[in-house]
């Protein structure tokens, strides 16, 4: 990985009020990493057609420019409203939205992003750049859902999982940063199958026999094991284990109504390898009800 230690936050504008926004929550962010934060658009337009409004196409490009240098702007001076010392600096970059954010997340603390931007269809309830940046970005994604609030616990789910670890410790961090509860979830269904996976359709069949008390026991285990070297890293961090019988999306889209931050892994148990965004985190990036942190696990800067 990069070397992160003087790395800014930083935060995708498109000049959509869900982008304003996300500039708000990530200047307190970076304020509390101690951090500058770097507001960043992707000037796409016109090879993507970025839309700025219905007469967009007939405007010359010096124009539609002024226009990117003026989203970023707003956006700087939204972020210094929250924090008058914090360093902001404003940057317009020539590309399509997903790949400036993509590179900009290779030397980033933190990616903060809207839920939605402009364009967006008003059925689909993420943007499909932060569906697409969540999954591939290369530091800690924050999508920004509702109304931050400062109180409630961090919320993280484990699946026992070693792609989870990366998860779980940026939780464990949050919490201690944020002075509040850790509610480290996790959520089980049915008896494991042979080859390791869970039942999840009818084709599966459940074992002859299996004990339920066992069973809630080993999921109970691997709840606490995965919590067990962090809690000694952050003592002074309160934990709780919720241990939940349901989906692991519906349980962590339930715990995340009280939640200041929920916080999930790219991938987990279970996934597909050539599904980038697992089908939890994806489900939870969709319907969560707090701002939402997907922390990927990261090999190199080119995973």
């Amino acid at each position: 990985m990069t070397d992160r230690s003087g790395a800014p936050v930083v935060v995708g504008v498109d000049g959509s009020p869900s982008a304003l926004h996300a500039a708000r929550v990530a200047a307190r962010e970076a304020a509390a990493r101690h951090r500058p934060l770097r507001v960043v658009h992707a000037f796409g337009w016109p090879l993507l057609g970025t839309p700025f409004g219905p007469m967009a196409a007939a405007l010359p490009y010096e124009e539609l420019r002024r226009e990117a240098d003026r989203v970023v702007a707003e956006a700087v001076d939204e972020a210094r409203k929250v924090n008058a010392d914090l360093a902001v600096t404003g940057v317009v970059v020539d590309g399509a939205a997903t790949p400036v954010l993509l590179r900009e997340s290779g030397d980033a603390a933190l990616l903060v992003l809207g839920h939605r931007g402009l364009g967006g269809f008003a059925e689909l309830l993420v943007g499909s750049v932060s569906v697409q940046l969540s999954a591939r970005a290369h530091c800690p994604v924050l999508v920004v859902r509702g109304e931050p609030r400062a109180d409630g616990p961090v919320v993280v789910g484990v699946d026992g999982s070693a792609l989870s670890e990366e998860a779980i410790g940026f939780a464990f961090a949050e919490a201690a940063q944020r002075g509040t509860a850790l509610v480290v979830v996790h959520a089980w269904l049915y008896p494991a199958l042979p080859t390791g996976r869970e039942v999840s359709g009818p084709g599966d069949v459940l074992p002859l026999s299996y004990d339920p008390a066992e069973l809630r026991a080993e999921e109970e285990r691997v709840l606490a094991e995965s919590v067990a070297g962090w809690s000694e890293r952050y003592p002074d961090v309160p934990v709780q284990r919720l241990l939940m019988a349901g989906t692991p999306a519906r349980a962590l889209v339930e715990a995340s109504a009280d939640a200041q931050l929920t916080v999930v892994g790219a991938h987990g148990r279970g996934s597909f390898t050539g599904l980038l965004l697992g089908s939890v985190s994806h489900a939870v990036l969709h319907h969560a009800r707090s701002p939402l942190a997907i922390v990927r696990h990261h090999r190199s800067r080119n995973t």
